[in-house]
C-alpha cells in the first residue's frame, strides 16, 4: 500500500497575517481621500465666501464693513461645519477692495500637530462712477 505524502502546510495563516496588514492601509488610504476631499471643500466655501464679501465691499458707496457682514452671513449659512475657526479680513482703499480668509479644514483623522489650513485672499477694483465726458 502506498501512502501519499500530505502537503507541506508552512503556509498556513498567511492569508489572514496579510489581511491584518492590508486592511488598515487600505483604511488609512481611504481616510486620507475623505481627508483631501474636505480639505477642498473647505478651500471652495472659502473662496464662495471671499467673492462675495468682496462683491458687497467693492461697490460704489459700501465699506470694509459691509464685506465683513456678507462674508459672515455666507459662512453661517454653507460654511459652519467644514471651515473651523475661520478669520476673515477685509480692507477697502480708494482704489481696490482685498478679503483675505483663513481657518482649517475639519479633520477626519485626529493626529497631533498634523492641520490643513486653507488660506484665500481675493483683490478686485472698487466700483466708481465715472461721468461721461463731451465729445466735440
Amino acid at each position: 500500500m502506498r501512502r501519499h505524502a500530505r502537503p507541506w502546510r508552512g503556509d498556513r495563516g498567511a492569508g489572514a497575517a496579510e489581511i491584518v496588514i492590508a486592511v488598515p492601509l487600505l483604511m488609512l488610504l481611504i481616510l486620507l481621500i475623505v481627508q483631501f476631499a474636505i480639505w477642498a471643500h473647505a478651500s471652495s466655501v472659502a473662496q464662495a465666501t471671499a467673492e462675495e464679501a468682496l462683491a458687497a465691499a467693492r461697490v460704489q458707496g459700501s465699506s470694509a464693513a459691509a464685506g465683513q457682514q456678507r462674508a459672515a452671513q455666507v459662512l453661517g449659512q454653507i460654511g459652519s461645519s467644514v471651515l473651523i475657526h475661520p478669520q476673515v479680513s477685509v480692507t477697502r482703499t480708494g482704489a481696490t477692495a482685498t478679503v483675505q480668509i483663513t481657518g482649517t479644514a475639519e479633520e477626519v483623522l485626529p493626529v497631533p500637530g498634523l492641520s490643513f489650513p486653507v488660506h484665500i485672499t481675493v483683490t478686485g477694483p472698487v466700483e466708481r462712477f465715472v461721468p461721461a465726458t463731451a465729445q466735440g
